[in-house]
């Protein structure tokens, strides 16, 4: 398997090199060069199995050879041994035809623990392999850092280096991060917001000298091996409700676009779906660009879906590029158009999105009356995140007949704040976490500077 970039003008890449690359040199994103394809009949196979062997079915062909089976088998098997569910990702019926995918059974209670429990390992592998150390570098709006930080903790190769916005993550997800006290574990609050820290993280890529020829390592979204596993999920839900034989829907709290884009990549393998439906909070770029193709930056809105508070939805792109015929020079004249000024999609490229995805917005009135609904008629009491899935699906459904699988991102006591706004006393933390508000923590805040944020790396690293 060979990797391409969305913008048409990088080097084409192996999966070890992509992995350790990250972010493609001529600013796009990488994507398989071709997409494998699952069969019915290997669908139909995948019934009953376990998630981890699931996972390596789906995963083996974008690996290519470059782990052997029996490793490559054996890294899929510890890192979801780390789950405190035996199917990793259970199903939670909602209503007749309604289903909760709980991905939040990992050791940071966020579905990112599923992509980043693998890929830390994934990491230390190639690394020890090549003899080499690294430097992780990555910004979060919450759950991306915490679940990163716990997949490469104990990793022997890695440095890695988490910038937040201070003071605009919940405290929940601030300490999940800050209290990991490990020597290779860095905390940086950025004094801006996501979008700051996820500009001065590509600006690095970008421009590596600074830390005068260590490697530095993505794992938030744009490393193409998070996008390769959390396209498992889909599968093995999807099988477990019927397919091959029927279709399904999929509703997906939306920011940054990877979580819906390996959604999407399940579908072009052969999964059945019938649709996607992108939730968003008031911070709706990707709504406004499917329902009425204003795709423009707005200025950020601090909502109570933290994790979804995101102007640029980076990995859009890799849709964009699909949509656009794989043609790298259009994919990168509109995003360099985006950056300047408000853009708008080409009328084929809009109309294709639209045969397989719609969008909605709700705003944090609605979130709040969302999760008092939810509990009402499930008993179940939903994070922020998840409660914009909720209310998107009941608006977007469609055909009733076909299920609808909306992804419930968090656990609640992830964000105690708006479960208690919605009236509730709160949820507690599960017991490896119950002691998680006295731990001490560890971080340094710092101005939104790149120079300053390169400095403090280059100087910390071991």
């Amino acid at each position: 398997m060979r990797y391409i970039s969305t913008r048409g003008n990088a080097p084409v890449l192996s999966f070890e090199e992509v992995v350790l690359t990250g972010m493609a040199n001529d600013g796009g994103l990488y994507v398989p060069e071709s997409v494998p394809q699952l069969s019915a009949d290997d669908l139909s196979e995948m019934a009953g199995l376990s998630y981890a062997e699931i996972a390596f079915r789906v995963m083996k062909p974008y690996v290519g050879g470059e782990i052997d089976d029996e490793t490559f088998r054996g890294l899929v098997k510890e890192a979801y041994a780390t789950f405190s569910h035996e199917a990793v990702v259970p199903l939670n019926q909602l209503d007749s035809n309604h289903f909760l995918l709980e991905l939040f059974h990992g050791p940071t209670l966020a579905f990112k623990d599923i992509a980043l429990q693998l890929l830390g390992r994934i990491l230390d592998h190639f690394l020890s392999k090549r003899g080499e150390r690294a430097v992780i570098m990555g910004a979060t709006s919450g759950d991306t850092g915490s679940a990163a930080i716990e997949g490469c903790r104990h990793c022997d190769n890695l440095d890695i280096f988490i910038l937040h916005p201070h003071n605009r993550v919940s405290e929940v997800q601030r300490r999940q991060m800050t209290t990991v006290l490990a020597d290779n574990v860095f905390n940086i609050a950025i004094e801006g917001n996501f979008d700051d820290a996820q500009a001065m993280v590509k600006a690095s890529f970008a421009d590596q000298r600074f830390l005068n020829g260590t490697r530095l390592v993505a794992v938030n979204s744009i490393n193409w091996a998070r996008i390769m596993a959390q396209i498992v999920y889909y599968v093995a839900s999807a099988v477990a409700l019927g397919a091959p034989h029927r279709k399904v829907s999929f509703c997906v709290p939306s920011a940054n676009f990877g979580n819906v884009f390996a959604g999407f990549m399940a579908y072009r393998m052969g999964l059945p779906v019938e649709r996607f439906i992108i939730a968003t909070n008031d911070n709706d770029i990707l709504h406004r660009t499917l329902a009425s193709n204003d795709f423009s930056k707005h200025e950020l809105v601090a909502t109570l879906a933290p994790s979804m508070d995101i102007v640029v939805s980076s990995n859009f792109e890799r849709l964009l590029f699909e949509a656009y015929e794989r043609d790298g020079e259009a994919v990168s004249a509109l995003m360099e158009r985006f950056q300047q000024e408000p853009a708008a999609l080409a009328d084929a490229p809009l109309a294709k999105l639209r045969k397989m995805f719609v969008s909605h917005s709700v705003d944090d009135s609605t979130i709040l009356e969302a999760i008092r609904e939810a509990h009402y008629h499930t008993q179940e009491i939903l994070d922020p995140h998840t409660a914009t899935g909720y209310r998107s699906a009941q608006e977007q459904r469609g055909n009733k007949a076909v299920p609808m699988i909306t992804l419930s991102t968090a656990h609640p006591a992830k964000f105690a704040e708006a479960v208690v706004k919605a009236g509730f006393p709160g949820v507690p933390l599960p017991p490896h976490m119950e002691d998680l508000l006295e731990r001490e923590e560890r971080y340094t805040v710092l101005p939104a500077e790149l120079e300053a944020v390169q400095a403090f790396v280059a100087e910390q690293r071991r």
